[in-house]
């Protein structure tokens, strides 16, 4: 349960002091789905799909808010809140989480592409990256600062490079393309195109940002960046930090008089404006240049590839068109950016799946040694991965697009639960209004039946 005591919300610091957690959602989204999946569709279908990159961001949007509400008013993550609820919860999010980000196809599509520019074995590169991985996240004194401080690195080199890959390679005609394309409208079709898979669309509409169970990372992120009443709650140090750590997960309540309520109203007000600039702006502008410089490039191309060659593909095409210079950079950025989403994947995935450990046993035990939980998960993930790449296993674009389906029914089990949770569980002058209550009805929908429609295209 709650810790008895109520403690006063603080009071909400300037919008520049809460950057920070949504640039770790970012890098989650910049993975395959952005780097891979869009613009492979639109090099093969057109400009007239991008709509649904743009919806499943927006969408994505109004779902993490509601997580950032619970944990904003509670200081306690979102997957405490659920499990002292429903009690099965926590072992469906490890159990989900496991099977939908355990296999390592986004370092190995990293690893790919720097075998590719700069030669050696791509098996031996994805082995390092991991290991460079789970060295990275072992060290600095707490993982959320070490988490924050390689993401927002990584954006601020990748994005504004992939602006000025677009602006050079895309012209007026094209733009004016995708902005019909915002809309639904393609060359001779309105939003879905003949011939172009349902699974794969979905699979692109999912890894929309961070997808699945990542989404609920957010809420540990913000609790640990102290967020509200995240104030009174410790942060997990790191495997190096030279101290043990024992963390009492259970937030605290605050009394609904005018000063905390006008105070909450604030918070509220500022954390929708971080993850709006954030989060939304920035992903929705990034996915829309990659599209339209995926177009501007390789659209027409006979035979295009798939997965991580497409990629490759586009790297040939932009080096012809220019030099091969800058072919091989796109190459190098897009490998970066990839193994930086494999760096916030494994740390969400460990974040998860530990704190979803501590909360299947709320009631037995009060505090929990959460950062050697979080580690003995996140080097079983590697050591999993290390395997998988010393047996010789890939990961073709079939498994990639499973992953995103079971990652789409995911998301419709988790708007549920948490919505419901808020609406049981935090006062009513702090709930979500009517207008995003069915916004969020409608992600829900469009999830499950999205979900089922490609479940039933593929079975029978």
């Amino acid at each position: 349960m709650l810790k008895s005591q109520s403690q006063p919300i603080p009071p909400p610091p300037p919008l520049k002091k809460l950057l920070g957690p949504s640039f770790i959602l970012l890098g989650l989204g910049l993975g395959s789905g952005e780097i891979i999946l869009w613009p492979y569709l639109s090099a093969n279908w057109g400009l007239g799909i991008a709509w649904g990159a743009f919806l499943g961001i927006f969408f994505q949007f109004f779902i993490n808010m509601e997580i950032e509400r619970y944990s904003l008013a509670r200081g306690e993550s979102v997957f405490i809140g659920l499990a002292r609820r429903w009690k099965w919860v926590p072992f469906w999010l490890m159990f989900s989480t496991i099977v939908s980000f355990g296999w390592p196809g986004i370092i190995a599509s990293s690893a790919t592409l720097f075998a590719y520019v700069f030669g050696g074995n791509a098996t031996v590169i994805g082995i390092v990256f991991l290991i460079l991985i789970g060295i990275i996240l072992s060290t600095g004194k707490y993982i959320y600062n070490t988490v924050e401080g390689f993401s927002l690195s990584i954006i601020m080199i990748g994005v504004p490079a992939i602006c000025l890959l677009t602006f050079f390679f895309a012209d007026i005609s094209q733009v004016g393309e995708l902005m019909q394309g915002l809309i639904g409208k393609g060359d001779g079709y309105w939003f879905l195109p003949v011939g172009i898979p349902l699974a794969s669309f979905l699979a692109a509409f999912a890894f929309s940002g961070a997808a699945g169970n990542l989404n609920l990372a957010q809420s540990s992120y913000i609790r640990e960046k102290g967020y509200g009443m995240g104030t009174y709650m410790d942060k997990v140090k790191s495997l190096f930090s030279g101290q043990k750590q024992h963390v009492d997960l259970e937030g605290y309540t605050f009394d609904p008089t005018e000063e905390n309520m006008n105070r909450f109203s604030g918070w509220w007000k500022q954390v929708n404006r971080e993850h709006f600039l954030v989060f939304f702006l920035t992903g929705v502008i990034t996915v829309l240049l990659l599209i339209l410089l995926s177009y501007a490039t390789t659209f027409g191309t006979a035979g295009n590839a798939q997965g991580i060659q497409f990629v490759i593909n586009e790297a040939i095409a932009i080096g012809k068109s220019t030099f091969p210079l800058m072919g091989t950079f796109f190459a190098v950025l897009m490998g970066i950016m990839l193994f930086s989403t494999q760096f916030t994947v494994l740390d969400s995935t460990s974040r998860i799946i530990s704190e979803n450990y501590a909360a299947s046993k709320l009631g037995k035990k009060i505090s929990h040694p959460l950062s050697r939980y979080y580690y003995i998960f996140l080097w079983t993930q590697i050591a999993f991965g290390i395997t998988v790449f010393l047996f010789g296993f890939t990961e073709p674009l079939t498994l990639l697009i499973i992953s995103a389906v079971l990652n789409a029914f995911c998301m419709f089990v988790h708007i549920a639960l948490v919505n419901v949770l808020n609406i049981k569980e935090l006062p009513k002058e702090i709930q979500a209004s009517l207008w995003r209550k069915i916004i969020l009805l409608i992600a829900f929908l469009f999830f499950g039946i999205f979900s089922a429609v490609t479940l039933w295209d593929k079975l029978f």
